[in-house]
C-alpha cells in the first residue's frame, strides 16, 4: 500500500487538513492565513509608496511650529501640542506602512492615535491652525461643521457624510483618504443642554456625539452611495483608524465650571461664614489651561466622546498687542492685503500705530477675536476704495485713530504737479 504524501504550506509549513485547505501553485502550496498575511504586506507596500508620494519627508515638530508661526500669532502652547500630536501620528503611519517587513514591528507594540480637542474663544485661530497643519503634512483635509450634523434617520447631514467629503478631497483615492485629517468645527454646539430632559431625543446634540464615536475611535464605516462605489460595484468601506480627528469649539461658559472647581464657593452663612478676603478671580486664559475632562462633561459632552479626544489644546484669548500682530505680521495679514489692493491703483496705504490700536480695541469690544478685524477694516476703507479708482492724483492714504473712531476722514495726499506731468508724458 503506497503512503500518500501529506501536502503542507510552503510558507508556514502547516499540514493540509479538513480545517486547513491549501491553494496549489506551480511549485508549492499556500494556506489561507499566509494569503491574508501576504495581502496585508503587499497593501502596506503600496500604501507606503502612496504616503511617500503624498507628503515626502515629514517635518520635525519644531519645523511644524515654525510654519504655524507664519500664519497664526501667539498660541505657542496649542502649536506645540498640535505639532507633537501630528508628528507622532504620521510617524506611526510611516512605521506601520511596511518598514518592518512582515509586520513584526507592531506585533509587540501597537501605537494608538491621539485625537485633539482645541478649546478657545471665537476668533483665536482654531480653524486656521487645523487648515495650516493640513498644508504642512500634505494629506487630504476637510472641515466639517458639527452644527449641520444630526442623528441618523433625521433631516440633516449624517456623520458619514464627513468621510464622503474627505474622499472627494482625496479625488476618490480611498488609501489617501484613510490618512487624512478631519477638523470638526463648532463641536461645543453639540453638547447636551443642561435643561434637556432625560430620556428625550437630542437629535442634534448627544445623538450626534453618539454617532461620531464610531468614526473617531476607528472602525470600518460604510459610506453613503452618492457616486462612491468600488470597482466591483459594492459599497465603499473606509477604515477610520488612521484618520486624525481635530475638534474645535469656543465652549462659552466653560470657565464657570473650571472656576467652580478651582475656587470652591463658601456655602456657610451667618456667624460661620468666612470673611471674603477679595481673592482675585483666575483669568480666562488660566481657566482654559486648567480645563479637565470633568469640566467638559459638566458642559454637556458625554464621557465616551471626551475620552476619544485625549489631547486638550487650550487657545488663549487675544489681547490688543496680539491683534495688532495679527493685523501686521502673518503672511496673510490684513494690513498687507489692503496695502496690496491699494498698490494696484498706484496708491500707498499707511496705518498709524494709534489706528491699529483702536482697530484692535474695537475687535475686543465686539468679542469676535481676529475674525472681526476684516469687517472693521472694510467699514473704514469702503468709501475710499469706492473713490480711489476714479481719481488719478492721489499718492497716499493715511489712516489715524480719529478715522477708526469715526471722528475724522482718511487723509489723502495728492501727487505733486511734476510727478503728474512725468506720468502723463510716460503714458
Amino acid at each position: 500500500m503506497s503512503h500518500k504524501e501529506i501536502k503542507h504550506c510552503s510558507f508556514c509549513g502547516i499540514d493540509q487538513s479538513v480545517s486547513v485547505p491549501l491553494i496549489a501553485g506551480a511549485d508549492g502550496y499556500i494556506c489561507g492565513a499566509c494569503v491574508l498575511l501576504a495581502h496585508q504586506v503587499v497593501t502596506n507596500w503600496s500604501r507606503k509608496k502612496e504616503l511617500a508620494q503624498m507628503q515626502g519627508d515629514l517635518p520635525k515638530p519644531a519645523k511644524i511650529k515654525a510654519h504655524l508661526d507664519q500664519y497664526v500669532i501667539g498660541q505657542h502652547l496649542a502649536k506645540e501640542i498640535l505639532a507633537v500630536a501630528v508628528y507622532n501620528h504620521y510617524k506611526r503611519l510611516k512605521h506601520e506602512s511596511g518598514d518592518a517587513g512582515l509586520g513584526e514591528f507592531d506585533k509587540d507594540v501597537e501605537i494608538g492615535k491621539s485625537n485633539i480637542l482645541l478649546i478657545g474663544p471665537s476668533g483665536t485661530g482654531k480653524t486656521l491652525l487645523a487648515s495650516t497643519l493640513a498644508k504642512i503634512v500634505g494629506v487630504p483635509f476637510v472641515v466639517a461643521d458639527a452644527t449641520t450634523l444630526t442623528q441618523a434617520g433625521y433631516v440633516g447631514d449624517d456623520v458619514e457624510n464627513i468621510l464622503v467629503r474627505l474622499l472627494d478631497v482625496a479625488e476618490g483615492n480611498i488609501a489617501n483618504a484613510e490618512w487624512g485629517i478631519v477638523y470638526l468645527d463648532e463641536i461645543d454646539k453639540i453638547a447636551r443642554s443642561p435643561e434637556q430632559q432625560t430620556g428625550t431625543r437630542d437629535v442634534s446634540g448627544e445623538g450626534v456625539q453618539q454617532a461620531l464615536l464610531r468614526l473617531v475611535e476607528g472602525s470600518h464605516v460604510k459610506l453613503p452611495a452618492k457616486g462612491h462605489r468600488n470597482k466591483d460595484g459594492g459599497d465603499t468601506l473606509m477604515d477610520t483608524r488612521n484618520i486624525l480627528f481635530i475638534a474645535g469649539g469656543s465652549f462659552p461658559g466653560l470657565e464657570k465650571y473650571v472656576e467652580k472647581r478651582l475656587v470652591p464657593t463658601n456655602s456657610a452663612i451667618g456667624f460661620h461664614a468666612a470673611v471674603d478676603q477679595g481673592t482675585e478671580k483666575p483669568s480666562l486664559e488660566d481657566m482654559l489651561n486648567a480645563t479637565q475632562p470633568s469640566d467638559l462633561r459638566k458642559f454637556g459632552l458625554i464621557p465616551e466622546f471626551i475620552g476619544r479626544f485625549p489631547v486638550l489644546a487650550p487657545l488663549e484669548p487675544l489681547d490688543v498687542d496680539a491683534l495688532i500682530q495679527v493685523l501686521t505680521e502673518p503672511k496673510n495679514a490684513l494690513v498687507k492685503q489692503y496695502q496690496q489692493l491699494f498698490a494696484y491703483e498706484g496708491v500707498e496705504l499707511m496705518f498709524e500705530q494709534d489706528a491699529l490700536v483702536e482697530i484692535a480695541k474695537k475687535a475686543i469690544e465686539r468679542e469676535t477675536g481676529a475674525r472681526g478685524l476684516r469687517s472693521i477694516m472694510e467699514q473704514i476703507l469702503r468709501k475710499t476704495m469706492f473713490d480711489i479708482p476714479s481719481v488719478d492724483d492721489v499718492e497716499q492714504c493715511v489712516i489715524d485713530a480719529d478715522v477708526v473712531n469715526g471722528a475724522g476722514d482718511i487723509r489723502l495726499i495728492k501727487k505733486d504737479d511734476d510727478k503728474r506731468r512725468q506720468q502723463a508724458g510716460q503714458s
